[in-house]
């Protein structure tokens, strides 16, 4: 669900044209780290992607020049005001050493409309994707092969409205960044605890609860730190008097489990506004839904509904899911001071991972590394 907020954004006067890029190749290339050691976004590679915007002349030439880091006034609106926004997408290398994007038009679509929501302007979604695969032929040597291997991609937009005062900015730098990954559980998949305290709320209707705005993930940080004080990983977001289930740290998550009534069913929260529309929450239910061996759901579903089925033994199991990660295993809930277990396949000489989490993830990885096509998701970049 990616969501138009306003009925119109900041004029862009002048559109983003990939035609207009320039390039400026690096004369001092970073230094390459052993792909063993890589941590989730420490390492960048040699150029970064940036296009400057005003409300005056829209869109200015985008430009691939060497990563530096930029100059902002002080009194920027980002850096007092959260105008801000961002995306996280990956790029794989395919057996054949080809570059392959995984459903990229969901990312320029939500980044669209995390844009309209903050009143920045938006742009050509198939410009961006042009100027973006110039960066990555550049940047091709940086991706790193092997299964569980990527690099990871982060659009950026801030306002550096220079002003002092709550206002619709006039000025904005859209930049990419890249960082190249290893795999995010690199010993095997870990399960995780979560806490799930009604007292923190992630997203509210009305809110920017379905984009992807700093703002959402500040406010995280004191609750993430309760969790870790009471032994578990990250929280369970709860929202409303009934408690309903929404997602997981920075992921959305889904429950595997048997209704009263013995269908089996995965379940997750629907798209209502407060829940992000994760590129991989929509490919995980497309998949499940092809399988056509259970049923899938997308409804309100509340933490007594979690308890019931958990003291019942219908719970078969639980994950996050999101770019970062793909799946993570969830093994027990805290929840008003009783903790409830999430049962792991213990069979698994890997990982104690469900069953499920693990077929999905699978199934994932071999479509975004071009070994399975289905419905060309993999896109190749040449």
């Amino acid at each position: 669900m990616f969501r138009r907020f306003f009925s119109s954004t900041a004029p862009t006067k002048a559109p983003l044209s990939a035609s207009l890029l320039t390039i400026t190749k690096t004369t001092k290339p970073l230094v390459k780290n052993p792909k063993e050691t890589l941590k989730f976004g420490v390492d960048h590679t040699d150029h970064i992607l940036e296009v400057d915007w005003s409300a005056k002349d829209g869109y200015l030439a985008p430009k691939i020049k060497p990563f530096e880091p930029f100059q902002m006034h002080p009194s920027s609106s980002c850096l007092h005001y959260g105008l801000e926004c961002f995306e996280g997408m990956k790029a794989f290398l395919d057996s054949k050493n080809r570059i392959r994007l995984f459903r990229p038009e969901m990312n320029m679509k939500r980044f669209n409309s995390s844009l309209s929501r903050l009143v920045m302007p938006t742009f050509d979604e198939d410009q961006y994707l042009e100027c973006l695969k110039n960066l990555l032929l550049l940047d091709k040597a940086w991706i790193p092969s092997g299964r569980g291997y990527s690099l990871y991609i982060r659009p950026t937009a801030v306002s550096t409205q220079s002003t002092l005062g709550v206002s619709v900015t006039g000025f904005v730098k859209n930049f990419v960044v890249c960082s190249p990954v290893g795999p995010y559980f690199p010993e095997g998949f870990t399960a995780v605890k979560l806490l799930a305290d009604p007292s923190y709320v992630r997203a509210w209707p009305g809110g920017t609860g379905y984009i992807k705005c700093g703002g959402n993930y500040a406010m995280g940080m004191a609750a993430m730190l309760n969790a870790q004080k009471q032994g578990c990983s990250q929280v369970l977001w709860l929202y409303g008097d009934q408690h309903q289930i929404t997602e997981a740290g920075t992921m959305n998550v889904m429950f595997f489990w048997k209704t009263r009534s013995g269908e089996l069913e995965l379940i997750t929260a629907p798209l209502d506004g407060t829940i992000l529309p994760g590129v991989t929450r929509d490919s995980i239910l497309a998949l499940s839904r092809s399988y056509g061996e259970f049923k899938v759901s997308e409804r309100v579903f509340t933490m007594q509904d979690v308890v019931e089925a958990s003291e019942e033994g219908r719970i078969i199991e639980a994950f996050g899911c999101g770019t970062a990660a793909i799946v993570c295993p969830v093994k027990a809930i805290l929840y008003n001071g009783k903790e409830y277990k999430i049962p792991l396949d213990t069979s698994n000489p890997h990982a104690k991972i469900g069953k499920l989490t693990n077929r999905l993830c699978e199934h994932l990885m071999d479509i975004q590394y071009g070994i399975t096509p289905f419905s060309n998701w993999s896109v190749v970049i040449e």
